[in-house]
């Protein structure tokens, strides 16, 4: 139609019209995430009607170190915010995943090799379904305040109580469970929690979860949250009030989610003072009960019992440890305008590693997790020691890490416990405080958890060796196979390979979001929002990509879809380089020759490569403004602009299919390099491939794609221009030189 078209629109049909199969990856997400309501808004934030159930507790536990058993009993007091009647309640039993005919055990696969000779004993308990060992809680009463039995039923992990008269909205109903259950020994059976035994002295470390009867879930989202315990996928918990005593042998410490109520009953005086004291340090830890000290108690078991007061308010959770072998260490942190300790639990079998790195290790996920999301609420936050585990609790986690007999240990145990305990101090924030679905959605705590872990690494250990969450680290996962694979958005009951897919491969994706697509200090803005609205309440996966775009006005649909909703890979391919070069003279109006064929040089198509030979000359031809307008194009200041460039063609194939901004390195031919970056927008009207133009004032030698890793691109080989095929123009560079 227009006789006269511009430069730029006349390369446009190469980018736009090319015939490639078009997958929508930049399509608006709209139809894949749930509908916008007075609960959860468009933006990603809580609406006006948004509410969220209660839980309180009043809990007592002891502790059988002769036995390995726990005894306990509870008052619950459920809240009823929703604006519907409940009928009945749904209660999670978790320790009942260990019950001999226990769902998790029937539905795993599992099968032995054809030739097999010989299988380890634990290994044939869990592949042959019998550990032998009499797990799960046994229920000894279910009553309401007055003493009066519950209807309950048990299915597997869960029990549903009918309630004698439906629970309104706005009311709360109270009740009681009694119950026991034998303590499992992790290096037998494995678990999130359990209890180690130290043949040397004969002494138990408890580290205690999972151990009350607790309450389900009940959203706007889900209605009850009541999937089976099977394994892999973890919690749904409702946040709310506890009042928790635990009764072990006098001479044990108890760490505890919550705040200590009655140290002067548990503690000496001298313990009491120095725990005064470690509230006021905040350059380095205090030590409160030493390694001496421990290792006195070793030797000799108390007869007596103590009881342990702690509360906490607003938790979804609770846990504890406890062991005569504790050492203990605490420091203040200062955090906004809270003050919480920081502390650490260990034997001395931890030690001399523990005491030197632990709690510094606390202190610094604090504070650099509080930078990046909200200031650390808890008045605690506790590392205790426990071989070959890394879990988290709110106030509280279980960490591995163990230098060798001797007690020597190299950077690569050091950052081994540095990292869990950086990770598990950090699941404070997810999902303890902005409390996701972990059941359905490992991701939101786990991979959110691992990115901050990261970024926290890099920031404090630069000197240690670690590579995980890289974008780098999961290439040999990417490049793998689709049939063991699972896309971020899945079950982690139905995940493949859990560890790459709810923790490395989202924490990667989000360094490529904030390092490479958004940039730090946008991506961080938007970040911290989420965990501002989300704090203390339920957000599910859309209210995470909502809020980091209505934070940042930045279209993020076709990232999520291609990082958390598909298996695709990184893998561009610099396909073909072609070089020009402007002259400036002029030689009349320019003609639609170019235009048509699509090429900017007569031999553009020649077999020598570009970067040995010589560049095809074009000229710039004098333009005119047509149409309507009466103004006139400065056709000498533009010639003048350009004249001498060199233009480089560009072909770039997107064969992994995910879409990826574009980073190049440009190696010049003075030895001088340049960094360029393209956001994934290329892409936007051909998925597959896209042509694109650079103006250099430097001739070029070498163009590499993904020079720094940063991209979790599979196929390095395919990533520089000239690549390995060029050697078949050495001659032709030699004849040149």
């Amino acid at each position: 139609m227009k006789r006269l078209l511009t430069l730029a629109l006349m390369l446009t049909p190469l980018l736009a019209f090319s015939q490639a199969k078009w997958n929508s990856k930049f399509e608006q997400m709209d139809n894949m995430l749930p509908t916008p309501n007075s609960y959860r808004t468009g933006s990603g934030e809580a609406g006006p009607d948004y509410w969220q159930q209660k839980a309180d507790y009043k809990i007592k536990v002891e502790l059988d170190d002769e036995n390995q058993k726990i005894t306990g009993s509870e008052t619950i007091t459920y809240y009823n915010n929703s604006p519907t009647t409940l009928r009945y309640l749904w209660i999670q039993l978790d320790q009942n995943v260990r019950q001999p005919e226990n769902l998790g055990t029937k539905v795993n696969g599992a099968r032995l090799p054809s030739t097999i000779t010989q299988l380890g004993t634990r290994q044939a308990q869990g592949a042959l379904g019998d550990t032998g060992f009499d797990g799960g809680f046994k229920l000894m009463s279910v009553k309401d305040t007055q003493g009066k039995d519950l209807r309950y039923l048990v299915n597997n992990t869960m029990m549903k109580i009918t309630l004698p008269t439906p629970l309104k909205s706005g009311e709360s109903y109270s009740f009681n469970i009694d119950w026991w259950y034998n303590i499992n020994d992790r290096a037998q059976l494995g678990g999130r929690s359990g209890y180690e035994y130290f043949k040397e002295d004969g002494n138990y470390l408890y580290t205690i979860a999972q151990f009350y009867p607790r309450m389900a879930v009940y959203d706007d989202f889900n209605g009850w949250q009541n999937k089976q315990f099977i394994g892999s996928g973890e919690f749904a918990l409702t946040f709310g009030d506890f009042e928790v005593e635990i009764t072990a042998p006098s001479d044990h410490i108890v760490a505890s989610t919550g705040e200590l109520q009655n140290p002067k009953d548990v503690l000496t005086k001298q313990e009491q003072n120095r725990f005064k004291r470690a509230k006021k340090s905040f350059d380095k830890p205090v030590i409160i009960v030493s390694q001496a000290e421990a290792e006195a108690k070793e030797k000799t078991k108390a007869n007596g019992k103590s009881t342990w007061v702690y509360h906490a308010k607003n938790v979804r959770d609770f846990a504890f440890a406890s062991s005569r072998k504790f050492i203990w260490d605490a420091q203040a942190v200062k955090i906004g305008d809270n003050t919480p300790l920081a502390m650490s639990y260990y034997p001395k079998e931890g030690n001399p590693l523990w005491e030197r790195e632990s709690t510094k290790a606390v202190v610094n996920t604090l504070i650099n997790f509080s930078e990046m999301t909200i200031d650390y609420p808890y008045p605690v936050a506790i590392s205790v020691h426990a071989a070959s585990i890394g879990m988290e609790y709110p106030m509280i986690c279980f960490n591995f890490g163990r230098p060798r007999p001797d007690g020597t240990y190299d950077d690569f145990i050091k950052t081994r416990m540095v990292y869990v305990i950086v990770h598990e101090v950090g699941h404070n924030y997810f999902p303890m405080i902005i409390n996701s679905d972990e059941r359905q959605w490992a991701w939101m705590d786990e991979g959110l958890d691992s990115f901050l872990e990261y970024l926290t690494m890099k920031k404090y250990y630069p000197e240690l060796p670690y590579s995980s969450n890289s974008p780098a680290s999961i290439v040999p996962y990417m490049k793998g196979s689709k049939d063991f694979m699972r896309p971020i958005m899945t079950s982690p009951e139905q995940s493949l390979q859990l560890g790459y897919e709810a923790y490395n491969k989202p924490a990667a994706a989000l360094v490529v979001l904030r390092e490479q697509v958004m940039g730090p200090e946008l991506f961080d803005e938007a970040f911290r929002e989420y965990a501002k609205r989300w704090a203390f309440k339920h957000p599910k996966p859309a209210d995470f990509f909502r809020t980091m775009e209505d934070a940042s006005a930045v279209d993020l649909d076709w990232f999520w879809k291609g990082w958390f909703y598909s298996t695709d890979n990184v893998d561009v391919e610099v396909a073909d380089v072609q070089w020009f070069k402007v002259a400036g003279e002029s030689q009349g109006l320019e003609t639609q020759v170019q235009a048509e064929s699509g090429n900017l040089g007569e031999n553009s198509g020649s077999d020598s490569n570009p970067f040995f030979g010589k560049p095809q000359e074009f000229k710039l031809t004098d333009s005119r403004v047509g149409s309507e307008y009466r103004s006139e194009v400065d056709n000498e200041a533009i010639r003048e602009r350009f004249a001498g460039k060199n233009v480089y063609q560009i072909t770039f194939k997107n064969k992994g299919g995910l879409i990826t901004p574009l980073v190049l390195e440009w190696t010049f031919k003075d030895g001088s390099k340049e960094i360029e970056r393209i956001p994934a927008e290329i892409w936007r009207r051909n998925e597959n491939q896209v042509t694109k133009l650079f103006v250099k004032e430097k001739e070029v030698e070498k163009v590499l794609f993904d020079p720094f890793q940063e991209l979790s691109d599979v196929d390095i080989e395919n990533n520089t221009f000239p690549n390995k095929t060029a050697s078949k123009f050495d001659n032709f560079k030699k004849g040149n030189d």
